[in-house]
């Protein structure tokens, strides 16, 4: 049949009766010369004439063959194959597609400025929202430190160490100016504590290397090489008679001594020149100092680190403890407060809170 052969099988003789092939050269039946199924060179049947004679953009494909084709790519002779499917598809004719129209929920032009004005709306009401409510107060609502905690020694300079928690080993080191009624962080390192952990400086006993937690003075600093440039503080320097006594029967208990005294025995005593590189820069932490009591400890000091934790005193690395004393004012009264941060998983209510001294 002629027009199945000329009009691509999709009937579209639209119900007229098909022809019988005319002979070679002959002309077309009417039937399919009016829907476009000449013998042009240029266009076939589903050419851009084609769709223009039939009403429909030269992409649209015929609304009935639309409702039967599903989303497997079929039509309703079954599957198409891809090069009939390639072979059908109007070529592009550069012609300008008319604007969508705005689809059910606000999709197209309009709906997209809803949307948009919908977004911005959100948006504006979660940075209100995030002004008006308070912030956070796990870690003093953004104040610094010294300015949370309870005592500060009264003086203008103040290093804190704060550990996350009584079992922690390490921490932060930080030393701070006090500069126009405000605190200001002047600087701060890693630090290392017991290797117990920290516990209530009056609940401490000897031995058992935990760091005492509380606020202490800074009575001198000592070390075994020479002071560092700029520093301002009372230093010692150590000798090969330098030691410290720990023994507690020795009325030396706490204290440094030049040449071992009779009451106090060697083994129960720090030989300070033995500590190498951990004593080559050290400040003494006033714990137990003035009023020593027997038991609760001796020789805590804020010193170069190791290798690992302490026997209960806090130490930092070497170039922080440099800059350290360099900073030190005697005359601004630096104290050290020692206890368990306020963060989030830190002890900011208990006995060790550094907030508390």
């Amino acid at each position: 049949m002629f027009c199945q052969r000329r009009c691509g099988g999709l009937g579209a003789c639209s119900g007229r009766p098909l022809s019988p092939s005319p002979p070679e050269g002959g002309p077309a039946p009417a039937a399919c010369a009016a829907h476009g199924t000449g013998t042009s060179a240029s266009h076939g049947a589903d050419g851009p004439r084609h769709a223009e004679r039939s009403g429909r953009r030269p992409d649209e494909e015929p609304t009935a063959y639309r409702r039967k084709k599903d989303h497997a790519g079929t039509t309703p002779n079954g599957p198409r194959p891809p090069a009939a499917a390639a072979a059908l598809r109007p070529p592009h004719t550069g012609a300008a597609r008319p604007p969508d129209r705005p689809r059910p929920g606000g999709a197209g032009p309009a709906g997209h400025v809803r949307s948009g004005a919908m977004r911005l709306g959100l948006v504006l009401a979660s940075v209100l929202a995030s002004l008006l409510l308070p912030a956070p107060a796990a870690h003093g609502d953004g104040a610094p430190l010294p300015a949370r905690m309870a005592d500060t020694g009264g003086g203008t300079q103040l290093i804190t160490a704060e550990a996350p928690s009584t079992g922690s080993t390490t921490g932060t080191v930080t030393w701070w100016d006090r500069r126009g009624g405000r605190w200001v962080r002047a600087g701060a390192a890693p630090a290392r504590f017991g290797a117990n952990g920290l516990v209530e400086g009056d609940r401490r006993r000897q031995g058992t290397s935990t760091t005492p937690t509380g606020l202490y003075p800074l009575p001198y600093a000592f070390g075994i090489d020479a002071a560092p440039p700029g520093a301002g503080v009372r230093y010692r320097r150590v000798t090969r008679d330098s030691w410290w006594c720990q023994d507690n029967r020795s009325r030396a208990y706490n204290r440094w001594v030049e040449g071992l005294p009779p009451d106090c025995r060697a083994a129960e005593a720090e030989h300070l020149v033995t500590y190498g590189r951990r004593y080559a820069h050290a400040l003494v932490i006033g714990f137990n100092y003035d009023r020593p009591v027997r038991g609760r400890g001796a020789g805590i000091f804020l010193h170069v680190e190791g290798r690992g934790p302490t026997a209960g005193c806090v130490a930092v690395p070497a170039e922080a403890m440099r800059r350290i004393l360099a900073w030190a004012e005697p005359a601004r009264r630096p104290h050290i407060a020692i206890g368990t941060s306020g963060r989030p998983g830190g002890d900011t209510d208990g006995r060790t809170a550094i907030v508390r001294y």
